[in-house]
């Protein structure tokens, strides 16, 4: 049953914590209510990491807890005091999980090795403290800045085992008990379709040296259209450095070993043109079983040439051996696995990003972007010291020359926010 319950593919919501408010103070003593600012800045918010571990598995506990939030940042308070930052939330997800973002299908991260962390989202920035805001014109600013909101977002992640070898061929064909009997894996085995419904890893020995070996569940007609377990383990193989095929070369089920060959190399080319031209080589397993004789005749015919074969019982363990030394001879003259290529630069936040646009909306010129974003924060419009902060930002950040540049005249109106008022040059 446990096996069912196994998961490749999930999806999470995530938002990072809130930056904290600055706070507005001034210091008091008794007899003197006002003898400056004194308000401090509020604490960041709590960023979202992903780490891979060894200990997770597959992706299943995303079934029950599928949002994660980190702490908001406190507010500032007197006498200079920060907030206290928001707590971090750390994501623990298995070796070999790809992390997408829904909206774009940017790829984020690939967690490849064991403890790997990731910043995915950074926590909203803390507001500054009207403190931070005196100059040597402004001994009392009376105003403070909020702290940066964050918005949620959806990943998708999506676990790709890491192995060197894959093991491919259609269900019952011998592939569990090959991987327990060339490793210690313990794979669940029964002589039904589709035993394994969740890729079993082995480590191979030999000699000093060894590989990692995945039993990927049955292919069948179609799976790469979806059909069976089609999709869902596909993607497990796409990593390996070369394929293992396990043939039925007895035909006691009444197949044909060459149209199963023919069948499963057409699915893999129909998912993937790279993954059917991975080095691949063929283990005719059930050799040992009266009238495969005939067969592996045919089948080397056909593909002798082209392919390494070799003839095994898994059940004796006749051939294993031959077969494990040919696969680290093959290994050896191939590339290591190599990580999805990945964004790695990529955050739910660049910080000090504030950019901004400007359109015609009839004769009233809009500005819009991060930047407005930050004033619409921090500008309080009934306090003059802020209002002029305000205006300061703007011929700083160049909005008051690209309105210039656009042709606008005095009297003209200007959209920022919520805020509506006459350009004064």
């Amino acid at each position: 049953m446990a096996d069912r319950l196994f998961t490749d593919k999930a999806k999470i919501t995530i938002k990072s914590g809130d930056g904290g408010d600055g706070m507005n103070s001034f210091k008091s003593y008794k007899g003197k209510p006002a003898c400056g600012p004194d308000g401090g800045d509020g604490g960041n918010g709590g960023n979202i990491f992903i780490q891979a571990d060894l200990s997770v598995n597959d992706l299943l506990s995303f079934r029950y807890v599928s949002k994660y939030v980190a702490g908001d940042g406190e507010r500032g308070g007197s006498n200079k005091c920060f907030g206290k930052y928001g707590e971090d939330v750390i994501i623990k997800v298995p070796v070999g999980t790809v992390v997408r973002d829904e909206e774009t299908g940017t790829v984020i991260a690939d967690m490849f090795t064991d403890g790997e962390k990731k910043l995915i989202a950074e926590g909203g920035r803390g507001g500054k403290g009207n403190v931070r805001f005196t100059t040597s014109r402004r001994h009392a600013p009376n105003f403070a800045q909020k702290g940066e909101k964050t918005e949620p977002h959806v990943l998708i992640l999506e676990l790709k085992v890491i192995a060197d070898v894959g093991i491919i061929g259609f269900p019952n064909v011998g592939k569990s008990t090959t991987l327990s009997k060339i490793s210690a894996a313990k794979p669940k085995i029964a002589n039904y379709h589709f035993t394994t419904l969740s890729p079993n890893l082995g480590v191979v020995k030999y000699y000093d040296n060894s590989f990692v070996a995945a039993d990927i569940p049955g292919l069948i007609e179609g799976a790469a259209e979806g059909a069976g377990l089609g999709h869902d383990f596909l993607r497990h193989i796409e990593r390996t450095r070369m394929l293992l095929h396990v043939v039925d070369i007895s035909g006691v089920e009444g197949r044909d070993p060459v149209e199963d060959f023919k069948k499963i190399n057409t699915e893999l080319k129909n998912y993937s043109e790279v993954l059917a031209e991975r080095p691949q080589i063929i283990a005719l397993n059930k050799c040992d079983i009266y009238g495969a004789e005939e067969n592996i005749k045919i089948f080397k015919k056909k593909y002798g040439k082209k392919y390494k074969i070799y003839q095994t019982s898994s059940i004796s363990g006749e051939g294993l051996e031959e077969l494990v030394k040919g696969i680290f001879e093959e290994l050896s003259a191939l590339p290591p696995v190599q990580r999805v290529e990945s964004d790695e630069s990529f955050t739910y936040r660049k910080s000090g990003d504030l950019g901004f646009e400007i359109y015609l909306d009839g004769d009233v010129y809009v500005v819009v972007g991060t930047l407005v974003d930050m004033l619409c924060r921090n500008v309080v419009l009934s306090d003059p010291d802020s209002m002029a902060y305000f205006q300061k930002i703007l011929r700083e950040k160049g909005v008051i020359q690209q309105l210039t540049k656009m042709g606008i005249k005095e009297g003209d109106t200007v959209s920022i926010g919520e805020v509506e008022f006459d350009f004064v040059p």
